[in-house]
């Protein structure tokens, strides 16, 4: 995040909030739960290649942060947009997933499931949330 201005910490407690950013424009703090993949596994456990990640319903944080390590890649979320796209909810966490393979045919279409359809969410693109 240093590279779009803003500066960041992580907490050295865990209480659900991974890191507070500062931006020097809005002179405010913002505070960043996140959440992180290796790589893509196959979903389902037999399926196309999947980035999937639990998010707790009631996080700290104003911000989630979703991250595939293997392709460098940070989409950004606040905790509204995550109910809302989250592709299956339990009565504490959502399960949000992203197809990393185009030709995945995902069995719910009335939602967004492959990576390239986040395109919106990428740290790049949301960067006016920490501003």
């Amino acid at each position: 995040m240093l590279l779009l201005g803003v500066d960041s910490a992580p907490m050295s407690t865990d209480t659900g909030v991974d890191l507070v950013a500062y931006s020097p424009v809005s002179k405010q703090p913002s505070t960043i739960q996140v959440k992180t993949n290796l790589r893509p596994k196959p979903g389902g456990g037999k399926g196309k290649p999947a980035l999937d990640w639990w998010i707790p319903a009631e996080s700290p944080a104003g911000l989630i942060a979703l991250v595939d390590l293997s392709e460098e890649q940070l989409w950004m979320f606040n905790s509204t947009e995550i109910a809302t796209l989250a592709q299956q909810k339990s009565s504490d966490r959502y399960h949000l997933y992203m197809y990393t393979d185009p030709t995945a045919a995902p069995s719910k279409v009335d939602r967004l499931s492959h990576a390239y359809e986040f395109q919106t969410y990428l740290l790049e693109n949301r960067a006016h949330l920490l501003s």
